[in-house]
């Protein structure tokens, strides 16, 4: 239940969606892979809004480099966990919803049991290699994945809904070279709120959900969305039979 603080809290938010939305927003884990310049302004925003349990995993610590663009990691945290420098800020944003800070790396080995009892998973990691994982895990158990990327002045994102639209397989069957990226921070700010949007929307059943590739122009200030059609030999998600 709602104390009276978080009545306070989330008044302008219950103006939308009774306090009903925000008992499921209460109710609700959102598991996050990464806490770099993705996963800083997902889990801030997440948490603002009240998503009850935010399980956020990654293995890096906080590096000088790093301040540009992850905004919940400051000069203080330098050489610390990245879960545990976001666990410490969430707690002082919003006292009334749980973190959990995994700092492990996210392998094949372990990724279903960090998933599995999340409603939703975002992608806010920077290598394909582990995203894929992401992705075999959101087709293997049924869980929602939002998946986002940046580079530059550029990003992409997108929802998958396992069982019906396209997977992240049919949209990149191989992953692009790993590489030390060109990025500031305006960028990982833009594709994450709009990932937290995303996730918003499907906890509380509301709007409807990016199936579709969107992707930001920062330079020119455009943002285009394609339909994406799920490929029968895709495959993660596609009909061996085909």
């Amino acid at each position: 239940m709602l104390n009276e603080q978080e009545l306070q809290r989330y008044q302008r938010q219950l103006l939308m969606f009774d306090k009903e939305g925000q008992e499921k927003l209460k109710q609700s884990r959102v598991f996050i892979a990464g806490g770099g310049g993705l996963g800083c302004p997902i889990a801030l925003y997440l948490a603002v809004a009240g998503v009850g349990c935010i399980d956020i995993a990654d293995m890096d610590a906080v590096e000088q480099t790093n301040l540009n663009r992850q905004v919940l990691h400051w000069e203080k945290d330098i050489g610390k966990p990245k879960v545990l420098s976001i666990k410490e800020k969430i707690r002082q944003i919003n006292p009334y919803i749980n973190i959990i800070a995994r700092h492990v790396t996210i392998t094949e080995e372990n990724v279903l049991e960090l998933v599995r009892d999340a409603d939703i998973i975002v992608d806010a990691l920077d290598n394909f290699s582990a995203r894929y994982l992401l992705n075999h895990a959101s087709l293997q158990t049924g869980i929602p994945l939002v998946h986002g990327a940046i580079r530059g002045f550029d990003g992409q994102l997108m929802t998958i809904i396992p069982g019906k639209t396209a997977c992240l397989k049919c949209v990149f069957p191989h992953a692009p070279p790993e590489e030390v990226f060109p990025v500031i921070g305006v960028t990982p700010g833009i594709i994450g709120t709009i990932q937290a949007n995303e996730v918003l929307k499907y906890l509380l059943q509301t709007g409807e959900p990016l199936e579709g590739l969107l992707v930001w122009d920062g330079l020119n200030a455009k943002m285009d969305s394609f339909k994406i059609q799920r490929r029968n030999k895709c495959e993660a998600c596609g009909d061996p039979d085909l």
